[in-house]
């Protein structure tokens, strides 16, 4: 009996031991440890801020020939509502594209000429509301809830003048008039998937380098770490670049999302953000040891912040002022906004220099902080 006794202990304590040496194998590779626990509570915590299907704090134009009290109310009221800004008033009802192609511009209002005269003498005046429907929910929406509002001092204005008076609104939905889906993801799906992909190749291919030890002995030689990375990167943005025009094709040809922009502009705008996701692949790669947590932070530590803060999904301006900042470092964003412009909207390439300067200061950003540590961990 004593003897069985003995062998369960012995077998108890070598069973402790391969816990304990688990354990100690998992918990000595601290990145790793720091990768698997904080992409779930980083995910969560912008799940539970950012994620809302409402429409807020839209900026607005207006064109207000009539410039009467009763345009005066209506502007009022939609610039007091918590979805409307009321930003600017154009001088001429032509100049709304021009503002729309600028990015900020999510609804103009167009008033007829004599708004207010009209509405009294006849008991009837017109509006038009010009709603970018690029995102068609999001257009459906802002539209939805601009023509309550201009319904709501309707109502406010029968009640005071005790005759009949209309407002009609017509309604125009701008560069997606079909309101397909397809014309909003398309930009937005191209960005998740260069910016997950992209990083989770350069990633994974360098770490495995460092597991096998052969990237010490490339960084040895004489070849400079700047020209080695290069080389690197090089087959990974060949790759890529055509990724992007087979989803270009796909979008094209099977979605029937039409490239209304230059496709030359679109070319080097795409290109310019896959060489930043590259180079966030390569700074990943600098901080982690192992392929498996190259893969956790180029893919599940990426893709959530990208689907949720690049306004893929959700709208930025509806998200809390401390997440729109953290949105304005996720390359996605100024991605989605840019590619948004020339395929949706047809603009020129001064609408996008914004976001292509953006995106080129990360990428030097990138590479230069991954140079810089990759000579720091040879050293």
């Amino acid at each position: 009996m004593k003897k069985g006794n003995s062998q369960f202990s012995t077998l108890n304590s070598q069973f402790l031991a391969f816990v304990r040496k688990e354990f100690h194998h998992i918990f000595r590779d601290i990145r790793t440890m720091l990768v698997i626990i904080g992409i779930p509570v980083f995910q969560i915590l912008i799940i539970g801020f950012a994620i809302s299907n409402e429409v807020k704090n839209v900026e607005v134009a207006v064109f207000d020939p009539s410039n009467d009290e009763a345009t005066h109310r209506i502007i009022n009221q939609l610039d007091a509502s918590e979805y409307f800004h009321v930003v600017k008033q154009l001088k001429s009802a032509g100049d709304a594209d021009a503002e729309f192609k600028k990015g900020k511009i999510g609804l103009v209002v167009i008033f007829s000429e004599n708004f207010g005269k009209n509405l009294y003498r006849t008991g009837d005046a017109a509006v038009q509301l010009l709603v970018d429907a690029s995102d068609p929910n999001q257009g459906m929406t802002i539209s939805s809830y601009a023509s309550s509002i201009i319904a709501g001092y309707q109502r406010e204005l029968l009640r005071e003048t005790n005759i009949p008076i209309r407002i009609s609104s017509e309604v125009r939905m701008l560069y997606n008039p079909e309101m397909r889906s397809a014309y909003n993801f398309v930009p937005g799906l191209m960005g998740m998937i260069f910016m997950i992909v992209c990083a989770m190749m350069t990633s994974v291919a360098i770490v495995r380098e460092k597991e096998t030890g052969t990237m010490e002995v490339l960084l040895a030689s004489p070849v400079k770490p700047v020209y080695m990375v290069i080389s690197k990167l090089i087959p990974y943005f060949i790759i890529s670049w055509i990724i992007f025009v087979i989803v270009l094709l796909l979008s094209v040809f099977v979605l029937k999302v039409p490239i209304t922009g230059s496709l030359i502009w679109l070319n080097v705008f795409t290109l310019i953000f896959i060489v930043v996701a590259l180079s966030l692949g390569l700074l990943i790669s600098t901080i982690v040891d192992t392929q498996v947590a190259a893969i956790l932070a180029s893919g599940m530590g990426l893709i959530m912040p990208v689907m949720i803060l690049s306004g893929y999904v959700f709208p930025i301006e509806s998200m809390p002022p401390i997440l729109q900042w953290i949105s304005g470092i996720i390359p996605a964003r100024w991605f989605n906004e840019g590619a948004k412009k020339l395929i949706i909207q047809g603009a020129s390439i001064r609408s996008v220099l914004k976001e292509m300067m953006i995106l080129l200061g990360m990428a030097i950003v990138i590479i230069t902080v991954s140079l810089k540590n990759i000579k720091t961990r040879l050293e």
